[in-house]
């Protein structure tokens, strides 16, 4: 969607704006890279809890009612691992994806991608687990989270133990990583025993004492609620 017409001074501004709530893992994600590839963003929180996704002004850039959403180049951009795959396009540098020859690695950095994407992050985020609260009572929705991280978490291990080096895939940092993060992270805060992980959590350390990824940790973040 271009929305040139309909912003027309926020979309001549030179640096992309950055729609994200600083707690969301798909919005983290997106920090990452920007993080990674240098590039300055304005930042504008959407407050998930108080319902900010649901105001007109957002809904219009955002249909399903979800952040993050990036504005850049003329472009309103939704759903992170595509934002992230635009920015590796038009910005590649540096590098989020092995070369291009090296075709089954690049898959394999997709692959871990769609699997916390796909496979884990979506049923475990906060919209779900309200509605399980809602269906099945109170405190349901974190039990249900948790089931479903430790069943996804448990076959990502097994993934990456055989694609990682220092990092996920080889030893060079990959959208991978950026996606990785944020699902470790989420795992901890929702008591998940990550003993059972130690290549995920090898590389999680490794990743989180690196400078991109400190700048985009939730806790730095301008509507941070800590």
């Amino acid at each position: 969607q271009n929305l040139n017409a309909a912003e027309p001074e926020r979309y001549l501004m030179d640096k992309p704006v950055l729609y994200n709530y600083w707690r969301s893992s798909s919005s983290w994600r997106v920090r990452i890279v920007l993080e990674l590839k240098s590039i300055p963003f304005e930042y504008k929180a959407i407050h998930l809890v108080k319902g900010g996704q649901f105001e007109a002004e957002f809904v219009r850039i955002s249909p399903m009612k979800q952040v993050p959403v990036l504005l850049i180049d003329g472009h309103s951009l939704t759903q992170s691992p595509a934002i992230c795959e635009y920015l590796e396009e038009t910005r590649p540098v540096p590098a989020l994806l092995p070369p291009t020859p090296e075709h089954a690695r690049r898959a394999q950095v997709r692959e871990i991608m769609e699997v916390i994407n796909s496979g884990i992050q979506p049923i475990q985020n906060r919209a779900v687990m309200l509605k399980v609260d809602e269906i099945q009572g109170t405190m349901k929705g974190l039990e249900w989270a948790k089931y479903w991280i430790t069943e996804g978490m448990d076959a990502l291990e097994q993934l990456v133990a055989k694609t990682s080096g220092k990092y996920c895939v080889g030893d060079e940092v990959t959208l991978a990583d950026a996606f990785l993060v944020p699902q470790v992270f989420n795992a901890e805060r929702f008591g998940v025993d990550l003993t059972k992980y130690p290549t995920l959590t090898r590389i999680y350390e490794e990743l989180s004492a690196l400078p991109a990824f400190k700048a985009a940790h939730p806790s730095v973040q301008p509507d941070a609620q800590l």
